[in-house]
């Protein structure tokens, strides 16, 4: 393509409409997924446990206990930073878990999946 103001325009146009793509897409594969709970919800949490840690799966429709913690880190579609998404997730739903933005992956990519410790397994006494 020539690099004229129409060409320059229809890159533009075509790159717009391949964000607009991906994003869809991604909403579409989070469609899954649980709302994030509201501030309070997550202090009386963090009250209750105390730690940062949430009592349920975060799966919509999943009453199950979270038992743990999937981590992405992954380069902004900007380039401009880094994005860490975290999911607190029951065990069956972290076995269907796995990397979703491999193509954002940079140096210090993350993906890890942790247990969640409970205040009864770090009791000692």
């Amino acid at each position: 393509m020539a690099d004229t103001k129409d060409g320059r325009e229809k890159k533009a146009k075509n790159q717009e409409r391949r964000q607009q793509e991906r994003e869809i897409a991604e909403a579409r594969n989070r469609a899954d997924e649980a709302e994030p709970p509201g501030e309070e919800a997550d202090e009386t949490q963090r009250q209750n446990e105390g730690s940062d840690a949430p009592r349920a799966c975060h799966r919509r429709g999943c009453d199950e206990p979270a038992a743990f913690s999937v981590l992405e880190r992954y380069q902004e579609e900007t380039g401009h930073g880094a994005v860490e998404a975290e999911a607190f997730l029951c065990r069956d739903h972290t076995a269907e878990e796995s990397p979703a933005n491999l193509d954002a992956a940079y140096e210090d990519y993350v993906f890890r999946v942790e247990q969640i410790r409970t205040t009864s397994e770090t009791d000692t006494s």
